[in-house]
């Protein structure tokens, strides 16, 4: 095994930018900015017992201000329509490490990876990352409520003029079961620039999502990590001065894609497609899915498959090749 060994991500979204517009008349929007609010809050946290159990004390605390500045993102009055608009770039390569210092692993490697792609062509990975888009995955807690969903997606290559146009609510985010013409012809892209060495694909991907008028939006939540000397309890994400959205965000949702790990079969066990990860983490429910203890992670299958033994399931290759295209450093330690 390889002490350094890291891999560049073959998924490259940009931020998101939001604009305001109106469904009937899509051409004219405006960019979205945000709000400062303060608001006075009421107590609604768990308390001691001596305190909730004392109707005096009770009182006294509830009458402390709970004072709260935020910012807030909101369509215009005559609005009715968030444009969610980002670009995609999808590299190959994926079969040569960035970094590795070890020459039999890597050559071991590459030998596996270049017979996944002649075997499969990434075609499974880039059908569901075409699912992906045209489901409207990325827009997260924008997406619930809405009336209608358009996703507009346009080839920017040089001399390329493909496009596409999905109308989102067709198509669920809980499976993958499609495999409609629009689909297979944006998956086929994807799929030959993940296959193709140096290639490259440039996507351009305009959202319209129909809220109703003066309805709020959810740019990015900034994290911050020194509470202290902020003034807000909620920053959001915006670029001079315009709402967006976080590129990472749009990636997490873009490769929601592993219904490969163990308990997805399982209703009450199972999150739907979660994003591939090493140990199939998902942090909002305190969950690890793919875990060494059952050899369902990622290190578990790559160490083998990178060595030249074969997986028991091509679905656990699927799940390795993902990792790869996420990117990031897999070295083990030599100690």
């Amino acid at each position: 095994m390889a002490s350094v060994l890291a891999f560049e991500k073959k998924l490259v979204p940009s931020d998101g930018f939001f604009y305001g517009t109106s469904w009937d008349n899509k051409d004219h929007v405006t960019p979205l900015a945000l709000q400062e609010k303060s608001v006075r809050g009421t107590i609604s946290n768990r308390l001691k017992a001596a305190v909730k159990n004392d109707p005096a004390k009770l009182d006294a605390e509830v009458e402390k201000p709970n004072l709260q500045t935020v910012d807030a993102c909101a369509l215009g009055t005559e609005q009715d329509t968030l444009k969610h608009y980002f670009t995609l770039k999808v590299l190959g390569g994926v079969e040569t490490p960035s970094a590795c210092n070890n020459a039999a692993f890597k050559a071991s490697y590459q030998q596996a990876a270049k017979a996944y792609i002649e075997k499969e062509g990434f075609t499974e990975l880039a059908r569901r990352y075409a699912i992906n888009i045209a489901n409207a995955r990325f827009l997260w807690r924008n997406r619930v409520g809405v009336e209608q969903i358009e996703v507009q997606v346009k080839v920017l290559n040089k001399g390329q003029t493909q496009s596409w146009t999905f109308d989102a609510t067709q198509y669920s985010t809980r499976h993958f079961d499609y495999g409609d013409k629009q689909i297979t012809e944006l998956a086929d892209n994807i799929a030959q620039a993940l296959s193709g060495g140096d290639s490259s694909l440039l996507l351009e991907i305009a959202t319209f999502s129909q809220l109703g008028k003066a309805q709020e939006v959810y740019p990015s939540e900034e994290l911050v990590l020194d509470k202290g000397k902020s003034k807000k309890s909620k920053v959001l994400y915006q670029v001079q001065g315009h709402a967006a959205m976080h590129s990472q965000k749009i990636g997490n949702a873009l490769r929601s894609i592993d219904t490969w790990y163990p308990v997805f079969a399982d209703a009450e066990k199972s999150a739907g497609p979660i994003a591939i990860e090493p140990y199939g983490a998902v942090t909002n429910l305190g969950t690890a899915f793919r875990t060494p203890k059952d050899k369902q992670d990622f290190y578990s299958h790559f160490d083998k498959w990178a060595r030249g033994e074969a997986l028991s399931r091509v679905e656990d290759e699927h799940y390795v090749m993902a990792i790869l295209v996420r990117g990031g450093v897999f070295g083990e330690s030599d100690k």
